[in-house]
């Protein structure tokens, strides 16, 4: 199961972009709470302390104890986390808040594990397809991560999601999805690639042959 950490916020007043601007501009990040059955509250969080908070949990699947101001913890997940495009400025956070006994969705990391042999032997590469794999459960069932062992996988070797232990748990993603595959050594496929090139030169440049015959047989028509 997924760790449980404890996060304050603080009630934000005002909405709309002139607000929340002078909030960052006060080292704060604006935010909102939201749910079934819930009405939204709008909060603001200091920057550093999410920062670090995002630095070591998993942000996807991690149950917050949420403390605003001096209220009691209420359990959410963060749903959402904008970002500056050009900088690593947070702008803005939702949190959703959750229910006991009510089944979310919520996406769970996927780790592969080892090397595989066709890269430690023949060099190839691991190509990792899916990141995250999106469940049903109760908020108390939030699996931390899933693992795949990838280190008996040879070159052209696939996983699939219908390979890897999901705990049982519902999910929308089909049980044939590619969760990875290992690919050839990048040059024999370049190498490969180059020499279909030439072949495909080759045939649509086909030779030409002169027909000295006819070269004879105009040239005697002329005198």
């Amino acid at each position: 199961m997924s760790k449980q950490v404890t996060f304050s916020v603080e009630r934000r007043e005002g909405k709309g972009k002139g607000p929340a601007r002078r909030v960052r501009r006060s080292g704060r990040v604006p935010g909102n709470i939201y749910g079934h059955g819930v009405e939204a509250i709008a909060v603001d969080a200091d920057a550093r302390e999410f920062d670090a908070l995002a630095s070591r949990i998993s942000v996807e699947n991690t149950l917050i104890d949420l403390i605003v101001g001096d209220e009691k913890p209420r359990p959410v997940l963060i749903r959402e986390v904008q970002r500056h495009p050009f900088r690593r400025q947070v702008l803005h956070i939702d949190f959703f808040a959750i229910r006991a006994g009510e089944k979310i969705n919520v996406s769970v990391p996927l780790h592969l594990i080892g090397t595989p042999s066709g890269v430690r032997n023949a060099g190839g590469v691991l190509q990792q397809n899916l990141h995250e794999i999106e469940i049903e459960c109760l908020p108390s069932e939030i699996p931390s991560s899933f693992e795949a062992d990838v280190s008996e996988l040879e070159i052209g070797d696939v996983i699939h999601l219908s390979d890897v232990d999901t705990g049982g748990f519902p999910t929308e993603e089909a049980p044939d999805t590619t969760i990875c595959v290992v690919q050839p050594p990048r040059v024999v496929v370049e190498e490969e690639e180059e020499a279909a090139d030439e072949l495909g030169d080759v045939d649509m440049e086909p030779e030409v042959i002169t027909a000295r015959g006819d070269d004879s047989a105009e040239s005697g028509e002329g005198n």
